[in-house]
């Protein structure tokens, strides 16, 4: 955190809240720490982290969201916060993302179901299986018998004896 731009967006209930992070978040690179209720009032205060101009355009796309939505109550870009606030950035009232700690090592993804691939210049005829799908039909539909149509050509055709 140290070196990161800070951006705060505080609202009156949770709905302008959420919409804030939303909207900061979609418009520019900004990481979301979490959110802070405070003690009476229904103000919601979210924060984030990141680049300056990030955070600028964040911030301004987040009160915008919020607005429409709710009340916002007070908005604040900090450049380059100092290593001593990091215990009120992320304090235990923070909820949501918490702070950048030491991280576990991801767990390896095992995919349960695996599926064999073959080449095609591999498969031979006998041993491919019966591809038939749904849209083929085993028996032939019954053909209708065709009659003729005799078509009266000994009208003249519209707009043949007119002049031009």
């Amino acid at each position: 955190m140290p070196g990161q731009s800070l951006g705060l967006i505080e609202t009156v209930g949770l709905a302008a809240a959420i919409e804030a992070a939303d909207a900061a978040i979609k418009s520019a690179h900004v990481t979301l720490i979490g959110y802070e209720l405070t003690k009476g009032g229904g103000m919601v205060t979210v924060k984030f982290e990141g680049e300056i101009g990030a955070i600028n355009a964040g911030v301004a796309a987040g009160v915008m969201a919020a607005s429409k939505v709710g009340t916002v109550y007070a908005h604040k870009v900090i450049a380059r916060t100092a290593q001593h606030i990091e215990c009120m950035i992320y304090s235990a009232d923070t909820l949501g993302i918490t702070a950048a700690g030491p991280q576990a090592e991801p767990v390896p993804f095992e995919n349960p179901l695996t599926i064999p691939v073959r080449n095609v210049e591999e498969l031979n005829v006998e041993e491919t299986p019966d591809q038939s799908t749904c849209m083929d039909f085993s028996e032939e539909a019954p053909k209708k018998e065709q009659s003729t149509v005799t078509v009266n050509n000994s009208q003249k055709p519209r707009g043949a004896g007119r002049r031009k």
